[in-house]
């Protein structure tokens, strides 16, 4: 997950550590560790709140590290005592034991790819020369003895013969970046800090690249003080980054975030200006110079596009014409060229037309427009002709003045075989060449290529196919096995259904649902049902090995594509954000209920799971309906919705969520807020919360408050653990052992709390 106003707050009473000892609960024959309170009260627009657990928001005090010890004595304990543990693990073992492969990519003749053996904690950066064998480029798993040091990005120069890549340290979001010799497989002497949420873009000189950082923090703690003042850089090589030169920042703005690409041809470096993680994006541009491999830095930013009011991707440009998809007079998306030089809307011209699915992506790859669609939450990847040099002239030609904006132009039915058109699939203004024919409905999770290539590839994957490989001739369309994984186990033996369910408010609302063939719908079937529902995110068909397990248990596993996320467009997002968030927690609701109604489940035997934003969605939905689910699995949510703009990169979820500091907005907030709606005296469903102690992005302290005040709450005999994972993040990188052990922590939990028998090899 990745503004705010100012606060009109008062803090009446000063935290002070402690102010009373809470009780120590119980939980049938559990007894939780004692979290300290404190009687601190916030006043939030005349509204008194209190925060009794204030101090746990402090990963590095003694209090916390004792109540972490202790919280994760409990639930190890816990856990060690099920029968079942044991087995699941060891199966869990077994089936991520398969070689995995991303799809390659391809710098001045050489080709790059991340391979994983099986068990190996981080994936290997092979490399090799043409058709020749692959070596061993970078091993991350050298870099630490318990593999909690993950490669989270490269990025080869144009000649193929350096490697920029970033490397992080136990899931933190800070990156260092490093420059490998492909030839020496040596790196060279500089190291670049205080990387976040950064590119890496060269330019065509080989000679150096943009990327994004903050400032080294001066003072805090680094993994929750808040992240501002984002800006562009670019470092040369060999020189030390003291010497990096400052490209651009925006001091009245500290909340803008950047992307730097250059372009395939090195004359622009384009900046993608963000606002926390609001859609919306403006578009900059710096001319490096007619020839790209002279690139020159000392020039102005044109301010392209310069206003949050939608959605804009470079996506490729033809000399001062530039390829841009955006949500512009569409909400699906569709993608139009401008010409520079004229850059009023009504000046664009559509090249891509809006459709009934959502477009979401798009890349120039051998002449070709590669484009990205979601239909019905699943892939579809459509090829389309490029603008020709006609169409350049086109462009220039006096607007027609259409009123939507945009998209006018004088017609021309003499220069498009309308024959080729595809209308239904949104090709308005370009050829439609044809549709990739995938191996099955799923998600396509890679595509690489470049504009002069004559090949491109593609990884897929889907509930019940590994990620696999493609290598696809652009120019005949034909799609070929690259890598295709073999797992220890008969995939024949299942099958993934799409339902539709409705929604409290009549709202049609998608469902995956997998499991084994000639499943009985008795009620009696163990399910997880998992969701996420914001920030545009699309949830779409994704292999898992610890899912598979869960299969072969005897489970159900069920995945809503809540309203909030991106896989209808822009319309289905803003349904589920700000004020209309409810709309995700009732669309969660309904599922299980479908699921119920239907007898897949029954609500002894329902589970329900999400992280992230997914679990501030389980967080939300078990206060309003703990009579609806027997388990629950949040994993580092979004907990406290009146305090998270406070910590990292925090303050960025206000466009999704709101801010507390707006006073309609704060009761929005409070209503739902995960935290601030535990019901003492309630009978919660059995809670297993998993954390991270090193999570910057989510900071730990939303997952430590939920699990005290869900303990000192809990009526009802089941347990409510939290599960700490140490030197780990949010999730990205973390290593191969520690994804075993928490999936095996979490379905022996919930074999106990489901009532399961489960008979595994």
């Amino acid at each position: 997950m990745t503004s705010i106003r100012p606060v009109r707050r008062a803090t009446l009473l000063a935290l002070t550590f402690p102010i009373f000892a809470g009780a120590q609960t119980t939980s049938g024959a559990l007894k939780y560790p004692i979290s300290i309170k404190a009687n601190q009260v916030d006043d939030y627009h005349g509204v008194k709140v209190a925060d009794h657990y204030r101090g746990l928001e402090d990963p590095d005090s003694p209090q916390t590290k004792a109540w972490v010890q202790a919280q994760n004595a409990v639930t190890f304990g816990y856990l060690g005592a099920i029968p079942e543990r044991v087995a699941i693990r060891n199966r869990l073992t077994q089936m991520w034991n398969y070689p995995r492969f991303d799809a390659p990519y391809k710098s001045g003749g050489r080709y790059f790819q991340f391979q994983n053996t099986g068990l190996q904690n981080q994936p290997v950066l092979f490399v090799r020369n043409g058709n020749g064998p692959w070596r061993v480029l970078l091993d991350p798993n050298t870099l630490s003895a318990d593999g909690t040091v993950a490669l989270n990005a490269s990025e080869p120069s144009p000649d193929g013969n350096f490697v920029a890549y970033a490397t992080t340290v136990s899931g933190s979001d800070w990156q260092e970046i490093r420059i490998r010799n492909v030839e020496a497989r040596r790196d060279l002497p500089e190291q670049l800090k205080w990387v976040k949420f950064s590119g890496i873009s060269w330019t065509r000189d080989n000679k150096g690249f943009f990327y994004e950082r903050y400032d080294e923090p001066k003072t805090g703690n680094t993994l929750t003080n808040v992240n501002k003042g984002h800006k562009v850089y670019y470092h040369r090589i060999n020189k030390p980054q003291t010497s990096d030169e400052l490209v651009y920042e925006q001091r009245d703005q500290p909340d803008w975030l950047f992307d730097t690409q250059v372009t395939e041809d090195g004359k622009f470096a384009i900046i993608t200006v963000y606002q926390g993680t609001d859609q919306r994006t403006r578009l900059y541009y710096l001319f490096l110079g007619d020839n790209g491999k002279k690139p020159n830095l000392n020039v102005p930013i044109v301010r392209f596009i310069d206003r949050f009011e939608a959605e804009y991707q470079f996506i490729g440009n033809m000399g001062d014409v530039f390829l841009v998809r955006t949500d512009r007079t569409a909400p699906k998306g569709r993608v139009v060229s401008i010409d520079i030089n004229n850059p009023q809307p009504n000046r664009w011209l559509t090249v891509i037309g809006e459709g009934k699915d959502a477009l979401t992506d798009a890349k120039v790859i051998g002449n070709r427009l590669v484009v990205s669609y979601l239909q019905n939450a699943r892939s579809s990847v459509r090829f389309y002709g490029m603008p020709t040099d006609r169409d350049l002239r086109d462009l220039r030609r006096p607007p027609t003045g259409d009123p939507r904006g945009g998209i006018s132009r004088a017609p021309m039915p003499e220069r498009l075989d309308t024959t080729r058109r595809d209308m239904a699939r949104g090709g308005v203004g370009y050829p439609f060449i044809r549709e990739l024919d995938l191996p099955g409905i799923g998600t396509v999770t890679q595509i690489t290529g470049k504009p002069e290539d004559d090949e491109m590839f593609y990884q897929f994957t889907s509930y019940l196919s590994p990620r696999a490989v493609y290598r696809v001739d652009v120019d005949r369309g034909r799609s070929e096995p690259y890598t295709t994984p073999k797992l220890p186990v008969d995939l024949s033996r299942f099958e993934t259904k799409q339902v539709f369910y409705t929604s409290k408010d009549g709202t049609r609302v998608p469902m995956f649902i997998t499991a084994k063939k000639g499943t009985a719908l008795d009620g009696s079937n163990p399910t997880i049902l998992y969701g996420y529902g914001g920030f545009n995110i699309a949830e779409t068909p994704t292999f898992s090995s610890a899912n598979l397990v869960w299969l072969e248990m005897g489970g159900i596993y069920a995945v809503a594509n809540l309203r909030g996320g991106g896989e209808y467009g822009k319309e289905w997002h803003e349904a589920g954000m700000l004020a209309k968030k409810q709309n995700v927690f009732d669309d969660f609701i309904a599922a299980a209920e479908y699921l119920i109604r239907e007898k897949y489940t029954s609500t002894p035997k329902l589970a329900i799971s999400g992280g992230s934003n997914g679990g501030l969605l389980v967080g939300a939905v078990l206060n309003q309906r703990p009579d609806l689910f027997s388990a629950a699995l949040p994993a580092a949510g979004v907990m406290d919705m009146l305090r998270f703009h406070k910590f990292t990169i925090g303050w960025a979820w206000v466009s999704d969520y709101g801010s507390p500091d707006e006073p309609k907005q704060f009761e929005v907030l409070r209503a739902y807020s995960p935290v601030h709606n535990i019901k003492p005296g309630t009978r919660y469903p059995a809670v297993l919360i998993t954390a991270a102690d090193h999570d910057d992005r989510v900071v730990p302290g939303h997952s430590f408050k939920y699990a005290a005040a869900l303990q000192d709450a809990q009526a009802g005999p089941a347990p409510i653990l939290i599960r700490i994972e140490t030197k780990a993040g949010h999730g990205a990188g973390k290593p191969v052992n520690k994804l075993i052990e928490e999936a095996a922590d979490k379905f022996a939990f919930l074999v106990k709390n489901l009532n399961m028998r489960v008979s595994l090899l």
